[in-house]
């Protein structure tokens, strides 16, 4: 933060996963220290789906509902909990001026009319005819052929009444990271008072496991802990998942009586080339810029590492290298959510600042390791499984 800028506090978070939907739910679950997923509707595939969610607590109006994909239900619905968390929900004279920047992907595709084609082009008498015709006539008139990734901010204005400026941000990983560093960058110079930050993202779709299975990403057969995938390619578990932030300026927070859930003091990013070395080049560079505020003795990691090698490998070495802090890898409950990744680690984060304390290890590696003593600060860190790395400073509310 630089000198003169405004505080950056989190006053309202709302997560929903495979772990249940709100802070308690995630807290319970991650001390309980039992990870599951499925590893058979998408078998060989494994996936951590969304716990069951009632959307009409948060879109009552099932017309809305009807219009968006689940990867919208989900960002709508965790964004109201935000709202509702930071004490928001329905005051339009905040509303009106709270800026909104989500991180999101391409959207759902239609996979009825996209196998329709594949079926069909093989046995048209024009191929390129055929596809060019359905093309113009079943797929959504996007230059994603599917949802556009702007909805789901259109989506929240619309049934939340968030209705300042809105940004939408796209690049997975990074996508998340941005989102938040640019909020508290904003928020910092007197740009914003007051902003709804995250994103949503819907694991259970078997195009994203064929597309990440292309790439040689995807874990299957058998679920294992984040640092417990081997030496070798590694891989992720998708998982379903919705974080949005409230972050506001301390002085907005304290003019309308708000109770901040955390500080944001740091949120840094970079994006080198993937050669040997460099994530963990890049990491230890952005640590450097953050490390004289970190407390050793009350302080932990939350690792948003994927699972999918050579990144998580890695970080694996940085952590290593900082073997003062404890560590431990959400994705090892959640999976890989992408784009609200970085949010979410950020909301569990808090949770563990306001607890004071960290939730057990989950890995018979030897890098998770017990914390007994206070906990008031935590290190959030966001390798992408492709591009981008990025560090967070998440501190007890002064």
């Amino acid at each position: 933060m630089a000198d003169g800028a405004r505080e950056a506090l989190i006053t309202g978070i709302g997560i929903v996963s495979c772990l249940g939907e709100g802070p308690d739910a995630h807290w319970q679950k991650l001390s309980e220290a039992k990870p599951s997923a499925d590893v058979t509707t998408f078998a060989p595939y494994v996936v951590h789906p969304l716990a069951p969610i009632n959307f009409d607590l948060q879109i009552p109006k099932k017309g809305d509902q009807r219009q968006m994909e689940n990867w919208q239900r989900i960002g709508t619905y965790a964004a109201g909990l935000a709202l509702d968390s930071a004490g928001v929900k329905g005051n339009t004279d905040v509303l009106s001026h709270m800026d909104m920047i989500v991180a999101a992907g391409g959207g759902e595709r239609d996979l009825a009319v996209d196998s329709a084609i594949l079926s069909g082009m093989p046995r048209a008498a024009n191929p390129s005819a055929f596809l060019n015709e359905r093309l113009m006539s079943d797929l959504r008139p996007t230059l994603f052929l599917a949802q556009l990734s702007n909805l789901l901010a259109g989506n929240i204005s619309i049934v939340h009444g968030v209705t300042s400026s809105s940004r939408t941000f796209m690049g997975e990983e990074s996508a998340g990271l941005d989102a938040v560093r640019i909020a508290m960058s904003r928020i910092g110079a007197g740009q914003s008072d007051i902003a709804l930050v995250g994103g949503a993202h819907n694991g259970e779709r078997p195009d994203l496991i064929m597309l990440y299975e292309f790439a040689g990403l995807m874990l299957k057969d058998k679920y294992a802990p984040v640092w417990e995938r081997g030496d070798g390619k590694g891989g992720f578990a998708l998982g379903s998942l919705g974080a949005f932030l409230v972050i506001e300026a301390r002085d907005h927070a304290e003019a309308r009586g708000a109770k901040p859930l955390a500080r944001l003091t740091s949120v840094l990013a970079d994006r080198r080339k993937r050669v040997a070395g460099n994530v963990a080049a890049s990491l230890e560079g952005l640590w450097d810029k953050v490390k004289d505020k970190v407390g050793a003795k009350s302080a932990a990691v939350l690792s948003g590492a994927t699972g999918a090698n050579p990144a998580t490998a890695e970080e694996r070495a940085f952590l290593e290298a900082h073997g003062e802090l404890a560590v431990r890898a959400t994705g090892s409950y959640l999976g890989h959510g992408l784009e609200p990744q970085f949010p979410m680690n950020l909301a569990l984060a808090t949770v563990a600042v306001q607890h004071g304390s960290l939730f057990p290890p989950c890995d018979s590696t030897g890098l998770e390791k017990p914390m007994s003593g206070p906990l008031n600060q935590v290190v959030v860190t966001g390798v992408g499984h492709w591009r981008g790395e990025g560090l967070a400073l998440v501190e007890k509310a002064g």
